[in-house]
């Protein structure tokens, strides 16, 4: 005897679905506002209109919540399209050009969510995990297009593995932060200086 499948309602799913981006969307500016370990489920829940039951029903946790702010922000970034477009390009002044244009695309567009994440480092109970599972997508994209910058001839005179941790060092988040919300740099002055000095520093 074959068992019916339970019937879903698409209208119920599209509202389950715009209730747990608002959780997010509200949680990631909570976050990056006061920080994680400041910002309780029952704040979040108010700051979406929601009862804390529904945010534990609709996305679990403040952990819960927290790992889901990074899996969307990793996915959102568009790394993947836009290292794939680096790597295709022909020249290293091409590629630097890419490269700080798309990162500083990235952190600008995910600035809530960098901050969210660099503010609960210091409380969350695994940060060093947290920061892991936050960047290494960004990084195994820097070291490949590292390894695509020691493709052209001349290529930069440092060994491979220095030119990816130099790109981690100019165009990761913590490179964006320092200038940009530190030392008030405006976006476009970073991009133009960072651009300038990698491409002075690797090629001369």
């Amino acid at each position: 005897m074959s068992s019916k499948r339970p019937y879903v309602s698409p209208l119920r799913e599209r509202s389950a679905a715009r209730t747990r981006e608002l959780i997010l969307g509200q949680a990631t500016a909570l976050f990056a506002e006061r920080g994680y370990g400041r910002v309780a489920v029952a704040d979040i829940a108010a700051a979406a209109g929601v009862a804390p039951k529904t945010v534990f029903a609709s996305v679990g946790s403040k952990g819960d919540i927290l790992n889901r702010i990074v899996d969307r922000g990793v996915a959102e970034s568009g790394y993947r399209q836009a290292t794939e477009e680096i790597l295709g390009m022909r020249t290293p002044e091409a590629v630097i050009a890419a490269l700080a244009r798309g990162t500083r695309a990235g952190n600008e567009s995910q600035h809530a969510v960098h901050e969210a994440i660099r503010k609960a480092l210091p409380v969350h109970e695994d940060g060093e995990a947290l920061w892991d599972r936050a960047t290494a997508a960004y990084r195994d994209a820097l070291r490949a297009v590292a390894g695509h910058l020691h493709s052209f001839d001349p290529s930069p005179s440092c060994p491979v593995e220095e030119t990816a941790d130099l790109l981690w060092y100019w165009f990761g988040p913590l490179g964006w932060h320092t200038l940009v919300m530190e030392s008030g740099w405006t976006w476009d002055r970073a991009e133009q200086v960072l651009n300038r000095t990698a491409m002075l520093t690797l090629f001369g």
